[in-house]
């Protein structure tokens, strides 16, 4: 059977069930990274989970110096609880798939847009290991089944998985029913964006690795301010997607998430249901719509 991040993922997410059942979150990710991989790996374990309190970095998975199994790296100085589990999460992503291909790797946000091909792929299955070993489809399903979408629904996840809201954001666009883009801006400008696949094949992305964009001026986002409760209206579908049709509305959602280092504002745009078209199938090869950060 092909290893897949999702399906390594379901598989350690299903021994915890049944060893802790439903009060296994969030998940202990730091017990779980020294034991599974002593059990599984005992000749080559990860050892240790060390503090690497360096400006902009995120974490690192690396050989030890003796050769006799693995280390993370992870700065601890972030002001998140969520983002450092994100991350130690993604270093064991790599652990669990990748550490046969290199001895070292590196995270850090700054980098992403700087990544090659390969370093683009191997950094998007280390985020969806982590997605899916914090936040299981299953579990995450039973939290929103039948809830409107709202800020306070994504904190609830939040809380429930120890995880940010925008991780939490991006887990409930993955299984949103319509067409859904979870987006970041930071400067009146979109830093990343992520649509659903219902979205991406009717043509609603932005190309945020291969072009600058600039947030439209009437759009909710544009003119966010903190809140608890973030803003949330509707907007002509045009303001955001001129390809739509004009008469169509898209619900948008903004939600100013301020800290020393990160401050942005994450948003959530559900676009109406249309008659959905297949794009050429070159255009589909290559969904240039940025690298979003889970933390």
């Amino acid at each position: 059977m092909t290893i897949t991040p999702k399906s390594e993922a379901i598989r350690i997410s299903r021994v915890l069930q049944q060893v802790l059942g439903a009060d296994r979150f969030p998940v202990d990710v730091r017990a779980l990274v020294l034991e599974w991989s002593s059990q599984t790996c005992p000749d080559q374990p990860i050892l240790a989970i060390k503090p690497v309190p360096l400006p902009s970095f995120e974490g690192m998975l690396v050989k030890s110096p003796k050769g006799d199994g693995w280390m993370i790296g992870v700065n601890e100085n972030v002001e998140s609880e969520g983002r450092l589990r994100f991350t130690i999460a993604h270093e064991f992503g790599h652990y669990m798939l990748h550490r046969e291909r290199q001895s070292r790797f590196e995270c850090s946000n700054q980098d992403m847009h700087t990544w090659d091909s390969y370093g683009r792929e191997i950094e998007v299955e280390a985020d969806t290991f982590a997605s899916y070993l914090l936040m299981p489809l299953d579990d995450f399903r039973e939290q929103i089944d039948g809830q409107p979408f709202s800020m306070d629904l994504l904190r609830h996840c939040a809380d429930r998985y120890g995880v940010s809201v925008t991780a939490a954001a991006l887990k409930w666009r993955e299984i949103a029913p319509g067409r859904v883009i979870v987006l970041s801006a930071r400067d009146g400008f979109l830093d990343w964006s992520c649509s659903n696949e219902r979205a991406f094949r009717s043509g609603a992305y932005f190309a945020t690795r291969k072009e600058i964009i600039e947030l439209p001026a009437e759009s909710i986002l544009n003119h966010a301010a903190r809140s608890a409760g973030g803003q949330s209206g509707v907007v002509s579908a045009s303001v955001w997607l001129p390809r739509e049709n004009t008469e169509l509305e898209i619900e948008e959602h903004a939600f100013v998430i301020e800290g020393n280092e990160y401050n942005y504002t994450l948003g959530v745009l559900i676009l109406p249901e249309v008659e959905g078209y297949l794009m050429d199938e070159d255009e589909l090869l290559s969904p240039l719509t940025g690298v979003p950060s889970f933390r």
